[in-house]
């Protein structure tokens, strides 16, 4: 059983300080989303009526940043390590949230727009929380290691539940009060349970301007790149973009539900709890993905929930959906994608052992331009045709771009790197 063997193996207090820097780091990253009504309320009380497409780029913003980011810190863990990396990065996403918290109501779109860049930062962490864990870790164990170390993808979760109901009681910026003292308390627990990988379990190799560019000529780079652009950017796009989404698509169902806590002054509240709820989905499931892909290998793994991804985004395109339905296709989608990207994860460290700081990095990096052009594909598609149905038929076609990809690389996979990779492909 792969979880009693981490228990032989490895450094846990480490892999426990990255499950949790991850956690509220990715906690802090998609804050605007679940908070995305309350700002556009408070914008609009002070003259400013923020369009569609203008909701989409704020909302699409840190996921951009946080995807750039990605590349800059997976350097950084390769240079410095992941604790320090960890620790600078997280005190720049703590003055953010002071800032924006001492803005409070009078803060301005641009001013929004910085914090967005801001918050990127803690996107950024999955660049190196993973290392951080997998370094500690043999090749047998890596999907299930990078699979706990990237659930912490729960955080935003944690926001669906908690935001709306805190911007409700004491108003939305005290939401940012509360998550920069929660990441001041993290911060304090990393820097005492966190330990870089010793020289005897994982041999630094810094890397130059010309490794990063060798790496880029790969070919299976741009192959993870895509996959991952497709499982994560799916994931972190529909987190982000789930209360608009439903807020603008089913605000009358969820008034109307006929249970006391959805009436309709609560109905921001309800839509962060609905949108918790499929995004759980995918975020406690990454790491079974990441068990499932070490049994019966990545690709055939990617296979099963790419395509039924694509079945579930049809669904939703051209059927018009009651609401409790098109919770649980929404619930599944989540669910298919935290899946994937755990293995995803289960093949990155094979292929790239050597280099696996900068290519959680770039691959990373690939992962949250998918996610923000996920947003922004929904924001045009809310404006354009006042519903949904064009983007999620855009995405399907995206995931089976992906689909045929892997049907191109698997046999050259299998009978290269895959025949010493140390684990299923």
């Amino acid at each position: 059983m792969k979880f009693a063997e981490l228990k032989k193996e490895g450094h846990w207090p480490s892999l426990l300080a990255a499950f949790l820097y991850f956690d509220f780091s990715f906690m802090m990253w998609t804050m605007l989303g679940p908070l995305a009504t309350e700002i556009g309320e408070t914008l609009s009380k002070h003259g400013f009526t923020l369009s569609a497409d203008q909701q989409a780029t704020l909302l699409a913003v840190p996921v951009l940043s946080g995807a750039l980011l990605r590349i800059v810190l997976g350097f950084f863990v390769d240079k410095f390590g992941p604790k320090k990396t960890a620790l600078v990065s997280q005190i720049i996403v703590i003055a953010t949230l002071f800032f924006a918290f001492m803005q409070s109501d009078a803060i301005t779109y641009n001013q929004l727009l910085m914090v967005a860049l801001g918050l990127g930062f803690g996107g950024a962490s999955f660049a190196v929380a993973l290392p951080q864990a997998g370094q500690w870790y043999p090749p047998r164990l890596q999907g299930i290691v990078l699979g706990i170390a990237g659930a912490g993808n729960i955080g935003v979760v944690i926001d669906f539940l908690f935001a709306p109901k805190i911007a409700q009681i004491w108003g939305w910026p005290s939401v940012f009060l509360v998550g920069a003292a929660l990441s001041t308390l993290v911060l304090i627990a990393y820097a005492f349970l966190a330990k870089d990988a010793p020289d005897s379990v994982y041999k630094p190799n810094p890397k130059k301007f010309r490794d990063y560019m060798k790496l880029l000529r790969d070919k299976d780079t741009w192959w993870f790149n895509l996959f991952y652009a497709v499982s994560f950017g799916g994931f972190v796009g529909f987190a982000n973009y789930m209360k608009v989404y439903l807020m603008n698509t089913y605000q009358a169902d969820m008034s109307a539900f006929g249970l006391g806590f959805l009436a309709e002054e609560n109905v921001k509240v309800t839509a962060g709890y609905f949108g918790a709820l499929c995004i759980f989905a995918g975020a406690v499931l990454r790491p079974i993905g990441g068990a499932i892909a070490d049994k019966m290998g990545g690709i055939k793994s990617l296979y099963v929930f790419y395509g039924s991804i694509v079945i579930l985004s049809l669904i939703s395109a051209l059927i018009s959906l009651p609401f409790w339905a098109a919770i649980v296709v929404m619930f599944l989608i989540m669910a298919n994608l935290g899946m994937a990207n755990g293995s995803v994860f289960q093949l990155v460290p094979q292929r790239f052992g050597k280099d696996i700081g900068i290519m959680t990095g770039l691959i990373g990096a690939a992962g949250g331009l998918g996610g923000s052009a996920l947003i922004k594909t929904f924001g045009w598609s809310q404006g354009a045709f006042d519903g949904y149905s064009a983007g999620f038929l855009i995405f399907a076609g995206f995931v089976i771009v992906a689909i045929f990809g892997i049907s191109l690389v698997k046999t050259r996979w299998r009978t290269t790197w895959g025949t010493t990779a140390g684990g299923r492909i």
